[in-house]
């Protein structure tokens, strides 16, 4: 099948499709935007403890997979997260897309994928507009941690993770519009050099 002249909505009855990207989200203060007559104080934990998750979104129901940890993605974890979508054990082939991130392109990663049998395709470079899941990360950030504190390390790490294992039941009509498959994309652009 030549992949360049279908659309992606033919191509998911062939093929599954999961959106792939990390999220780093740090224990701090995340400032939201609201209008008051007087100045308002949001604490702020001190200290660097960073919440990582890796995620794999099904491109139409709307499910993540993730795998998370306080230390750093690496390729070991795109590794964990390709096993836990291999134990799904899906009939159709399955398709990741990916950014071009060094620990997702690396050879540990490919050889692996390949023995699963799933499919990597990368992004062009600077293309996470591309990426459905950083819509995802978007929203995770405003709906659960913008304006909000959470004193302790488990309680910020608590609300991450229950905002997006439930972000595609109880968010299910926000999800559908905000994860819609409505890329932009330009043809027979004329570029003017100056």
């Amino acid at each position: 099948m030549n992949w360049n002249h279908v659309s992606l909505k033919q191509k998911q009855e062939s093929v599954l499709f999961f959106f792939v990207d990390a999220a780093h989200f740090v224990h701090g203060a995340f400032l939201g935007y609201i209008w008051c007559f007087m100045r308002l104080f949001i604490p702020s934990p001190s200290g660097r403890k960073r919440f990582n998750v890796l995620a794999a979104l099904d491109a139409v129901s709307k499910e993540i997979i993730t795998v998370t940890n306080e230390t750093y993605i690496n390729a070991e974890s795109v590794c964990q997260l390709l096993a836990e979508i291999a134990k799904l054990g899906l009939e159709k082939p399955i398709t990741l897309v990916l950014d071009n991130a060094r620990y997702q392109k690396c050879a540990l990663v490919q050889n692996y994928a390949a023995e699963l049998n799933i499919e990597l395709l990368y992004l062009p470079s600077y293309s996470p507009h591309l990426n459905l899941i950083e819509r995802l990360w978007k929203f995770v950030r405003k709906e659960c941690l913008y304006s909000e504190y959470y004193e302790k390390f488990p309680e910020f790490k608590q609300a991450i993770d229950n905002c997006i294992k439930n972000a595609h039941t109880e968010h299910e009509d926000e999800l559908e519009t905000l994860l819609s498959w409505n890329f932009q994309s330009f043809k027979n652009v004329k570029i003017s050099t100056i």
